[in-house]
């Protein structure tokens, strides 16, 4: 007698698996409505990896014996700030080996003298000692021959206090100044920020091109172009787009957006930038879309692309309105130069209000590893750090 396979019990079993899921989803989404939530999701700064840094002894991070000064930066609203100046190669190299541990700190007016300085902004979570983003360090020490700013925001590591958007803000206007005080030539700071870093360093950014300031650039790693499309595109494991059930119910997300209060709106802000511009993104990257690159870029060239206007109904309108698209789509295809480096990735370039624009897409990388790659390193130094753009 064969024993029949008990398929009623099987479908309970989902059906409670599925409830189960459905009410820790409904919990998440309620809980993320609540602005505490919010913000330690958004920051996630209570992650201090690595656990039991030793910021003092940036050494046992990975980072050359006297390399990199550990500092304290004060901010305009009076929080004290952890940060690393990390010399770049020529000038470490210059000392006698191994230098003394005070020999980065002594050395900082003769760096930002004599080589550039890359002002880094690093995304949520962990800190300026989390290993990938030692890895960034080096790349730009040595690949750019560059010295290296990064600070821990409020909040993050060894920065007391709390994060908020006003007070990263702050903090990487601080990190500026502290820069600038120290003697280097605005002209010599390039401006990088990675994931939510991007953001942070867009506001800088935009904030000195307003003031008139004239710097070398900024790059933009993994971006987003606003929060509220970030949390449209978010897939959770990059499998489950995060918003899906809540966009089954008309009007729902609208109403579910209005509860966020951040913004981190680089979008809207992006096209004031008057400095090159290069925004690269991994193709698979799972935490963030590449979209939302392709977005930022379509907005800075936006300004030198001919309108469309919507048709009503008449057959005119809609022969007017395809003519206009084509004729947009042929101005694109004039401004832009592509060139794909096979087995690395794709470049888009143009010229707007006389500064190069830069979109890289890479086919590796991820989220957080694509900046430590060498043939990012090298657009990079290609485009802001070739002998004729140097100060």
């Amino acid at each position: 007698m064969s024993i029949q396979p008990d398929n009623n019990g099987l479908f309970a079993n989902l059906r409670r698996g599925f409830a189960v899921l459905g009410f820790l989803y409904l919990g998440a989404v309620i809980l993320l409505a609540v602005p505490w939530f919010q913000s330690h999701i958004l920051y996630m700064n209570a992650l201090k990896l690595p656990w039991n840094a030793h910021f003092d002894a940036p050494e046992r991070h990975g980072l050359a014996p006297g390399k990199t000064a550990n500092i304290k930066i004060q901010t305009a609203d009076n929080h004290t700030l952890g940060a690393w100046f990390i010399l770049s190669d020529t000038i470490y190299h210059n000392l006698s080996f191994p230098p003394p541990p005070s020999a980065a700190e002594s050395h900082i007016s003769e760096a930002v003298a004599q080589r550039p300085t890359v002002l880094f902004f690093h995304g949520n979570a962990a800190t300026r000692a989390l290993g990938m983003r030692v890895r960034l360090y080096s790349g730009f020490t040595s690949r750019l021959n560059a010295n290296v700013l990064v600070i821990d925001y409020r909040g993050f590591g060894d920065s007391p206090g709390t994060p908020t958007e006003d007070g990263l803000s702050l903090d990487a206007r601080a990190a500026w100044d502290w820069l600038i005080a120290q003697g280097a030539s605005p002209q010599d700071v390039l401006i990088v920020g990675h994931s939510l870093g991007t953001a942070v360093a867009s506001r800088l950014s935009v904030d000195l091109s307003e003031d008139g300031v004239k710097f070398k650039g900024t790059v933009l790693m993994s971006p987003f172009s606003s929060l509220y499309t970030l949390v449209d595109t978010y897939n959770i494991f990059g499998v489950f787009p995060v918003m899906l059930p809540i966009n089954m119910i008309p009007r729902a997300a609208d109403i579910y957006k209005s509860f966020l209060v951040h913004k981190f709106d680089t979008l809207s802000v992006i096209s004031k930038l008057k400095v090159p511009i290069l925004i690269l993104h991994a193709e698979d990257d799972w935490d963030i879309s590449h979209t939302h690159s392709d977005a930022l870029f379509d907005a800075l060239l936006e300004p030198y692309l001919p309108p469309v206007y919507s048709p009503v109904s008449k057959p005119r309108q809609w022969n007017e309105y395809h003519a206009q698209l084509v004729t947009r789509r042929e101005t694109r295809e004039s401004l832009l130069t592509r060139t794909v480096i096979p087995n690395f990735g794709i470049m888009d370039q143009f010229d707007g209000f006389g500064e190069r624009i830069t979109l890289l897409k890479t086919s590796t990388g991820s989220h957080n590893e694509v900046g430590t790659l060498e043939g990012v390193q090298e657009v990079i130094r290609d485009t802001f750090f070739t002998p004729e753009g140097l100060h």
